[in-house]
């Protein structure tokens, strides 16, 4: 029996892909195949993909062609292969197998096919697999950080949004598979570990019949891992007792991602997220009063269509009025497939554009500010780099409560 060929990984996307990405890398090398970090010298080249976006569709094409060009094997899988499958393998004769983003789990036998000289298409039109602790994993993070997937897909129908369509409907892992992940990966020396899906605040749901999230991060607090950070939290899943939870479980960070997308309750109804304007104002006084050391991150969308000046004002009068540590800006993305797409009133790409960088400008004096107050403070910190430097060491690294922090040793 011959060598069995060596498989080389393009990782695009998001956190969520990364572990698909892991995955596949950990199942791989399971089964004896050799893992290239040189894309040239490797046998064949999976680029995992991302289709969120039109940018990330963009990126994830010119990767792709650019690999076509210098004649290499590739597997192409993720939200892109989900998402034009039968697009990509027209148009990309050099791949030799498309793998959407619930089958991630067979790329073994994708590969054993291609090898025997098949076309291999596996792409399930639901996606239903999501992984669990017995899953083989060869992470590609530092090795201080781990992310942990505590659900995947998404139930919600967000008027923009095309991942429930991209990744399925929500289904959460038991709690006890997730802490029992969480302590293989404390094993390893994991010091943070980020609890991602795409609505965390809705963990437990399809499983227990309500939200689980407050008995999930409790049981998480007996993990022996010094720093456990949450992304993805929807503020009106911020209930009483997850925020207690928050409280009381000293390993867990007081660092929350808001994914709020507007502010406006006209835009947000437009959003199909008529629940949230009713709440914003609310749900964030009562985070900053229960938990005063918060860090609150989120992300807007601008150009929505039908949003008017008086929405974007009242969306730049929320920003200030809130002080966010983090703000993220996106310009609104019209996706086939999404009801936003053929909605009336789009607004001009020039308009959006520069309605994002107006954005971005007000949120600048708000996040040096609140970077100033941090000056002179001791906090515990997690060590990502350690740069030589004339006359000693500079370290890289990010405090548990606030922002980066830069040290050095003389």
């Amino acid at each position: 029996m011959g060598l069995k060929p060596t498989v080389a990984f393009n990782h695009l996307g998001c956190e969520k892909n990364r572990v698909d990405t892991e995955h596949m890398l950990g199942l791989l090398v399971q089964a004896g195949y050799g893992v290239d970090a040189n894309e040239e010298l490797a046998d064949y080249v999976v680029v995992n993909t991302c289709s969120f976006i039109e940018a990330a569709r963009e990126e994830s094409v010119r990767t792709l062609v650019e690999l076509a060009a210098a004649n290499k094997k590739i597997v192409i899988t993720g939200c892109l292969a989900q998402h034009f499958q039968h697009e990509l393998l027209e148009e990309l004769p050099e791949a030799v197998a498309l793998v959407g983003t619930g089958d991630y789990n067979r790329i073994v036998e994708v590969i054993e096919r291609a090898e025997a000289g098949e076309r291999v298409t596996l792409v399930s039109p639901e996606p239903t697999y999501i992984a669990d602790e017995t899953v083989p994993r060869y992470r590609t993070t530092a090795s201080s950080v781990a992310y942990l997937r505590v659900a995947e897909g998404c139930d919600y129908r967000c008027a923009f949004c095309i991942i429930p369509h991209l990744r399925g409907n929500q289904r959460s892992r038991p709690i006890e598979s997730i802490v029992a992940e969480a302590q293989q990966l404390a094993a390893e020396g994991v010091q943070e570990l980020v609890l991602i899906s795409q609505i965390t605040t809705n963990y437990g749901l399809d499983l227990y019949g309500k939200p689980h999230l407050a008995e999930l991060l409790r049981a998480l607090g007996q993990v022996d891992v010094p720093w456990i950070r949450m992304h993805y939290a929807y503020p009106t899943g911020l209930k009483p007792a997850v925020i207690e939870a928050i409280r009381d479980t000293p390993n867990l960070l007081p660092y929350l991602d808001l994914p709020l997308q507007h502010s406006h309750p006209e835009v947000l109804r437009a959003m199909n997220r008529p629940w949230q304007g009713r709440v914003n104002d609310e749900v964030i006084d009562r985070i900053k009063a229960a938990l005063p050391d918060a860090v609150l991150r989120t992300t807007f969308i601008v150009g929505f269509p039908g949003e008017t000046e008086s929405h974007f004002e009242h969306l730049l009068a929320f920003v200030e009025r809130h002080r966010f540590d983090h703000v993220g800006v996106f310009t609104f993305s019209a996706e086939e497939g999404t009801p936003a797409y053929g909605l009336p009133a789009q607004v001009p790409q020039a308009v959006r554009d520069q309605r994002r960088e107006a954005l971005m400008l007000a949120q600048q004096p708000i996040a040096w500010e609140r970077n100033q107050a941090e000056i002179g403070k001791v906090v515990d910190v997690l060590i990502e780099q350690e740069n030589p430097s004339v006359g000693g060491i500079v370290w890289v690294a990010r405090p548990g409560l606030r922002r980066r922090w830069m040290g050095s040793s003389m």
